[in-house]
């Protein structure tokens, strides 16, 4: 559509151009005529003046030449005409004819340049114009095949425009969104937010948007972003509102299943008494959900420094907080600290989860259990069981003791019919197994020595019967004494219900050495009888046998070995150093 002046001058028909010339030409002959009349008639008196008009109408007529052409035909006619009425021309009539001809080549002039000028003005403006369509041409382009709906609305909501993107989203034709309204559109429920957004413009801002639900010509819904722009062009508002429509159902969908999920793991957290929490070790911050401050036993929080746990968490277990070493890019997360709540209770809490890079931050997150009632609970259990083993055990040794002390009182003949002496023989070997037995139900916490064990459960037997007890001096931690002590008992027990300690000639020995050079390694022991063994069964298969390891593993140490004959018994029993000592 661009244009210049000589081109729209040589685009005027040969009729329109005949006609200007006609028109100067005859503006000419009239000025010629008008002078010459007027030099007969005035005379002298007669100036060039009247001329003027002439010059400037065929000037604003035709171009610069035309015009000083007619100029200079006016001043010659002039003059010519003066010349041949009065004989000659004065020196008047040369200064006008100069001042004419000066006038007319002004005047000339002017109106060429003023033509220059608005032919400038004219090729800046259509050249302004061709760049005004062409972007309209690319906006209503855009407009009609963007990938949202667009429209245009004035202040009543009647909508005035729209492309073919809102056409596909509402089921409209073009010419159909046009008689309708944009309240038409949306959901009933929705229609005080559209009418919220429209009061709004102009007001608080040139721009407003929200997430409402639009109505197809189905009558089916679904969910849109409405945004609504009001330009304001040199401060004046405009008639029309700018709509953009962008259908975000999809997006609706996914954050309606991404709410229901969260809903859920709150549910199954809840549930399972459980919480969140994530750590960012770069910069050293704790965010947790609220039960996790609860379980921690600190008011809520958006997140926390990872130096004030400290004050909660076990001394003992903050390494466990530390910054793993590992360079792999995901690493598993368990582990079990105490926390020291405020009102002085321990807690165990176990932080499960992993330890992972994102966006090169090393963060730690899982969720968090309180193990405290579970853990009690297994200590609870391990107590009663403890409970269980020691009463068992009691109720086996209370069992044991009546066969004992009848045949320490069998055992111990009467010295030349001396009843009293007799007596305190027997008193005193029952004083023995007395301290013997205080020694397994004593506390578990003191220590002892190995050989004072055994000469204390053999002390009763001693003097009647042959016993050796040898071995390096060797001290055994409380558990492990006690243990220890209940084997040297069963088969003290054994031996005197069946053995060597039960006959006369019975000969027992006890010998205990290091399995290698060093006192470090493990203990040799070795309980060794000589002498008629009694037909009838030599160890139960019962609690005895459970202790001294002959139907599974011994109380204490490893490796049991038990070998009878008819003529004697050997047990051997190896005790680590790690296990028994102090």
């Amino acid at each position: 559509m661009s244009m210049n002046w000589q081109s729209r001058r040589s685009d005027l028909n040969p009729t329109g151009r005949l006609l200007t010339h006609l028109a100067s030409a005859s503006v000419l002959a009239a000025t010629l005529i008008f002078e010459t009349k007027a030099s007969a008639y005035i005379g002298e008196g007669s100036s060039f003046l009247e001329f003027i008009p002439a010059i400037i109408i065929i000037s604003y007529l035709e171009d610069r030449g035309p015009a000083l052409a007619a100029t200079v035909l006016m001043v010659a006619a002039g003059l010519w005409t003066r010349s041949t009425l009065h004989g000659q021309i004065s020196g008047e009539d040369w200064a006008r004819a100069i001042l004419l001809l000066i006038s007319g080549g002004v005047i000339a002039m002017t109106f060429h340049r003023l033509r220059q000028d608005v032919r400038e003005l004219l090729e800046v403006a259509e050249a302004r114009l061709a760049a005004v369509e062409a972007t309209e041409s690319r906006y209503r382009w855009a407009f009609e095949r963007a990938a949202m709906g667009f429209a245009n609305i004035n202040e009543k909501g009647e909508l005035l425009q729209s492309n073919r993107r809102l056409s596909e989203m509402t089921g409209y034709e073009e010419d159909e969104l046009a008689q309708l309204q944009l309240e038409t559109l949306v959901h009933p429920d929705d229609r005080d937010a559209l009418a919220q957004l429209l009061a709004g413009l102009g007001k608080d801002s040139a721009s407003f948007a929200s997430e409402v639900r639009l109505l197809r010509r189905n009558g089916s819904a679904f969910w849109a972003r409405l945004t609504l722009s009001l330009s304001v062009p040199d401060g004046v508002l405009s008639e029309t509102i700018f709509v953009v429509v962008d259908d975000i159902s999809g997006r609706r969908a996914v954050h309606e299943a991404l709410r229901a999920q969260k809903e859920w793991l709150d549910l199954a957290l809840s549930a399972g008494r459980l919480a969140t929490w994530r750590i960012d070790l770069k910069d050293g911050i704790v965010t947790g959900s609220g039960a996790f401050w609860d379980i921690l036993g600190l008011p809520p929080a958006g997140s926390r420094r990872l130096e004030e746990l400290s004050a909660v968490v076990h001394p003992a277990d903050w390494p466990k907080l530390a910054v793993s070493r590992k360079l792999a890019s995901v690493t598993n997360y368990d582990v079990e600290i105490r926390v020291r709540r405020p009102d002085g209770h321990i807690r165990w809490v176990a932080l499960r989860g992993r330890e992972e890079k994102y966006d090169d931050r090393l963060q730690r997150l899982g969720v968090a259990a309180d193990l405290t009632e579970r853990r009690q609970t297994t200590l609870l259990r391990a107590a009663a069981k403890k409970r269980e083993r020691i009463m068992l055990e009691q109720r086996h040794r209370f069992i044991n003791l009546f066969p004992v002390i009848t045949a320490l009182v069998n055992m111990v003949n009467v010295p030349e019919n001396n009843v009293a002496r007799y007596k305190e023989t027997l008193i005193d070997r029952i004083r023995s197994l007395e301290a013997t037995h205080l020694l397994l139900s004593g506390n578990s916490s003191g220590s002892g020595m190995l050989h004072d064990l055994v000469v204390q459960e053999l002390q009763p037997y001693m003097g009647t019967r042959e016993i050796s007890v040898s071995g390096p001096s060797v001290t055994m931690s409380g558990g492990a004494a006690e243990s220890f002590a209940m084997i040297v008992h069963e088969l003290a027990t054994n031996s005197l219900k069946h053995g060597a300690l039960g006959d006369s000639k019975g000969r027992v020995e006890v010998n205990w050495t290091f399995a290698s050079e060093d006192a470090v390694g493990d203990i040799a022991f070795d309980w060794v009888e000589s002498g008629r063994r009694r037909p009838s069964k030599v160890v139960r298969h019962g609690f005895g046998s459970m202790i001294i390891g002959v139907d599974g593993a011994p109380l204490v140490g490893h490796s049991p070995k038990l070998e009878m004959t008819d003529h004697g018994l050997r047990y051997s029993l190896r005790l680590s150093r790690k296990e028994i000592g102090p």
